[in-house]
């Protein structure tokens, strides 16, 4: 199952944005921001496109929520592993569940955020990085836990180097089931971390 992007919500109108945002990251993965126009995000989820403005000022403000909405998510859901966990050693573990998790489940997200940050305004492509930057000090945070010896600087470079290998599974696992390749990635992403 995918990740949902922000948590449901009865309003139909707010239902309509999410489905909106949902589609926009399938369209863009498939096509890339700027392969894909406002009529056919409408038509994805069977409305015109000039009814997008009823739920974004633009295009541009899809892309946003699609890229800022995955960002948040990931910052609130590992902070709610970590804080859940009762020693550090559990918490990196659960990080790790969780980005494999994302990664198998959500590759249209991934293939988003590797093509079209770049077509973020600055201002909201700030804000996606700043998003970005707490998540990994909340891995480098663990880490450093788990292993007192490593520097910061260390802890940094292995966790990007397991988001490397995690956030690969759009090219290198899109053909196989999660439930089989979940076990492997969480298997050799430990074993990168903790080399």
């Amino acid at each position: 199952m995918p990740i949902e992007l922000s948590p449901p919500v009865e309003s139909g109108r707010t239902t309509r944005r999410q489905q909106l945002v949902t589609a926009a990251a399938g369209l863009f993965a498939e096509r890339g921001f700027h392969g894909v126009t406002i009529e056919e995000l409408g038509a994805s989820v069977g409305t015109s496109g000039p009814a997008l403005y009823k739920h974004f000022a633009s295009k541009d403000a899809v892309l946003a929520e699609v890229l800022v909405g995955i960002s948040q998510h990931l910052l609130d859901e590992g902070r709610r592993r970590v804080d859940g966990a009762s020693t550090p050693t559990i918490a990196l573990r659960e990080l790790l569940t969780f980005h494999t998790h994302f990664a198998l489940t959500s590759p249209d997200l991934i293939r988003v955020q590797d093509r079209d940050l770049a077509n973020l305004s600055s201002g909201e492509a700030r804000r996606v990085r700043r998003l970005q930057r707490a998540y990994v000090e909340l891995w480098v945070e663990v880490l450093l836990q788990v292993e007192s010896a490593l520097s910061p600087e260390v802890a940094r470079t292995r966790i990007h180097a397991v988001f490397g290998l995690l956030n690969s599974t759009p090219h290198s696992a899109a053909k196989r089931d999660p439930r089989e390749v979940a076990p492997d990635l969480q298997r050799m992403a430990y074993a990168a971390i903790r080399a």
